[in-house]
């Protein structure tokens, strides 16, 4: 069985020691407000922390669905305690909802991260970039999902201009009603391998599962007329095995996302922007007022569009502020900088 949810000859090495201690493994398929649903080799089972594991947990450390976890199982109850996490091959990450600075893990250990938006008057270019840019920070491959192509005039344009800011990346226009661009989705998602589901509410994300999974796996409700925006269905994290033995994990819509550590994640969604700053006259140019800047003749000449730029602009100021506000691993960092520093005087200076 666990198998099928990927478990794999790298992970069974690494879990030795918990092995050693009598502790089985489990994957998280289901998050909801401090319960957990396992799948594991004993079958289905249900679990909360352990105390000394969720006082010492810091954060972001807690599981979240898509993690691999060390249990003490109780199969003849169906119930399970959860002791550590394994190492994570990949996690999504945004910084939490509100005013908390924090970090919220959204999902871990996916191959594939599907960016879903609909073809509708919700579609927008801005919010996938920022989508974009958390993906490649996670380590997991993006592929953009546009549903609803049935309801949609003239999807070959919606299509070029998604592609317009997602170098590299794969646009898929898919159909849950007619079927349209299915297959090319069931191509990610082989036996083994995980994809995740993100996006806002209403662009049809649970609708997507069922439709891969060719069954009512998941409750669906339609979206506002008045706005083309989407009600709440999906409450919690839940990772599905579809019977084509991929995995897919579908998340709860997100009305933010904002950036957490993302520093490479911009990179890797802007590299059509960075590319140009190779060519600027002077190495620190900052791309205003500098004479011979790629930046600013690229505009000029309508290469870069500006909307992009700005875009580009806001989500570098974003990742600022956190850093001023005192980002945790930016601190980490700074700290362990002056660390070496001293030990590098006291170690000229004696």
């Amino acid at each position: 069985m666990l198998e099928s949810y990927g478990w794999s000859h790298e992970l069974q090495s690494q879990f030795d020691q918990y092995a050693a201690r009598g502790l089985v493994p489990a994957r998280v398929t289901v998050q909801q407000r401090g319960l957990y649903t396992l799948a594991s080799a004993l079958g289905e089972l249900t679990a909360t922390l352990a105390g000394r594991f969720s006082f010492e947990a810091e954060a972001g450390a807690y599981p979240v669905a898509g993690d691999w976890v060390a249990v003490a199982a109780r199969a003849e109850e169906g119930t399970a305690t959860i002791h550590d996490v394994l190492p994570r091959k990949t996690a999504f990450i945004r910084k939490a909802a509100g005013p908390t600075l924090a970090e919220q893990v959204i999902a871990a250990n996916v191959e594939t991260a599907f960016l879903v938006t609909s073809l509708n008057a919700d579609l927008s270019l801005r919010r996938l970039e920022r989508y974009l840019t958390t993906a490649w920070e996670s380590g997991a491959q993006p592929a953009i999902v546009l549903t609803k192509a049935d309801l949609c005039d003239d999807v070959e344009s919606a299509v070029f201009d998604v592609e317009s800011i997602a170098f590299g990346v794969p646009v898929h226009a898919v159909s849950a009603v007619s079927g349209r661009g299915l297959d090319d989705l069931r191509s990610y998602l082989r036996p083994g391998r995980t994809a995740v589901l993100l996006g806002s509410s209403g662009v049809g994300k649970s609708t997507l599962v069922n439709a891969l999974a060719g069954t009512e796996l998941l409750a669906t409700q339609a979206i506002r007329e008045d706005d083309a925006r989407g009600r709440h269905t999906t409450t919690h994290r839940e990772l599905v095995l579809l019977p084509v033995g991929g995995l897919i994990l579908d998340t709860p819509g997100m009305r933010e996302l904002g950036l957490w550590d993302a520093a490479d994640g911009v990179s890797g969604a802007f590299e059509d922007v960075e590319t140009l700053f190779a060519d600027c006259r002077f190495n620190d140019c900052a791309h205003d007022a500098e004479p011979d800047c790629a930046v600013r003749a690229a505009l000029a000449e309508g290469t870069l569009d500006s909307t992009r730029w700005e875009s580009y602009v806001k989500l570098q100021r974003e990742l600022a502020h956190l850093e001023r506000k005192g980002d945790p691993r930016a601190m980490t960092a700074e700290r362990k900088k002056w660390v070496q520093r001293s030990k590098a005087h006291r170690t000229t200076v004696w």
